[in-house]
């Protein structure tokens, strides 16, 4: 069954995809929202946002159209990808930054929180998550 995904795997699967070519657009449109993420200091912080939107769209293609025996790789490269990101997740915390509509410190800091669940789901998802072995 290597080569075959379960339904919910697959709208799992369809589903980050959509939610990371969304996302990474909005970089693009909508560059200003993500400066409360970055301290002010950061050089060409909106190269960084449009670079990283860049990534994420991507990222998300290669989820959707990959072929199975890649999909691990990009889910192991895109939960890396969460995982980089999260610095800047923590410093709108700290900073008390208001962006995305996470105007209240609990909002914030409640946010932190499920980006854990996001790798958990790139991972699931793209088949990267150990999975049992069946039986021969």
């Amino acid at each position: 069954m290597r080569g075959r995904d379960g339904p919910a795997r697959n709208v799992a699967r369809w589903a980050l995809a959509a939610l990371m070519v969304f996302t990474g657009t909005v970089h693009f449109g909508r560059t200003s929202s993500f400066f409360g993420q970055l301290p002010s200091w950061t050089p060409a912080r909106s190269a960084v946002i449009w670079f990283s939107g860049a990534v994420e769209i991507a990222l998300g293609l290669a989820l959707a159209f990959s072929p199975v025996r890649w999909r691990a790789t990009v889910g192991r490269a895109l939960a890396v990808l969460f995982v980089l990101v999260f610095p800047a997740n923590i410093y709108q915390a700290v900073a008390g930054t208001d962006a995305f509509g996470l105007d209240s410190p609990a909002a914030r800091w409640i946010r932190l929180l499920f980006q854990p669940v996001l790798v958990l789901w790139t991972l699931w998802a793209s088949g990267a998550w150990p999975r049992r072995s069946e039986p021969s």
